[in-house]
């Protein structure tokens, strides 16, 4: 389905199962959806797949972490939803939460998986560019200029002076996920679980950090679970 934006952009949403409603952000940032898949979606929900404007099949272009948290919206009206949860991979479970921070009232709970964390940290990257090679190779097409715009926007709200304290003060539950051989260090997924009040943190064992790709029977019983928990 197509929904338009508050400024009338185009964004290609897809729309799979029944029952209660999930919203699924896929990582990057600027990456098509790699996770618009039905056979992985979470168990009983009815899942919502937004394309991010300027990829893929949604229109627009590059923008920031608040145009897509209005995009997000936008959808959620759209599809007559109140309330939903609210699931990322990668960057998305970063969006997530930010999602969550903004619109608290409209998130049942939040599915951050594999997430970067809030932070640009020297030792995390160091040992992120030490590792990369040694992932598993998947292809997923993604727009530069998309991705550019919204790495600076998430660099300046992660300095923004009352984040933490946002963070602090959140009620939403969240369920905050590691995969264990993700190469990505962990530490800022535990930091944020030990900070929002009703948030969980979970390791997933022998995975990575793609494991929706390499271990599908893994995420999808990882994320209905999660999504079942706060639906």
């Amino acid at each position: 389905m197509t929904v338009e934006a508050d400024d009338q952009t185009r964004l290609h949403v897809a729309v799979t199962g029944s029952g209660p409603g999930v919203v699924v952000l896929s990582g990057g940032p600027g990456c098509v959806h790699y996770l618009e898949d039905e056979a992985i979606a979470p168990g009983g929900m009815q899942a919502w797949y937004p394309e991010p404007r300027g990829v893929g099949r949604s229109g627009g272009g590059p923008h920031g972490m608040d145009q897509a948290v209005a995009d997000l919206e936008a959808v959620r009206r759209a599809a007559g939803l109140d309330s939903w949860v609210v699931l990322g991979h990668s960057w998305g479970a970063d969006l997530a939460v930010r999602y969550a921070l903004d619109h608290p009232s409209r998130t049942r709970g939040v599915v951050a998986v594999a997430g970067h964390g809030f932070h640009k940290d020297r030792s995390w990257s160091q040992v992120y560019e030490s590792l990369k090679d040694t992932e598993p190779a998947i292809e997923i097409q993604w727009d530069p200029a998309v991705h550019k715009a919204l790495m600076a926007s998430f660099l300046e709200w992660i300095h923004e002076p009352d984040l933490f304290r946002r963070l602090a003060d959140c009620t939403v539950p969240m369920t905050v996920i590691a995969a264990a051989k993700d190469i990505r260090p962990s530490w800022p997924l535990r930091q944020l679980a030990a900070l929002v009040p009703r948030a969980m943190f979970r390791e997933i064992p022998d995975v990575p950090h793609d494991f929706w790709s390499t271990h599908p029977q893994v995420w999808i019983d990882t994320v209905t679970e999660a999504c079942r928990s706060h639906g």
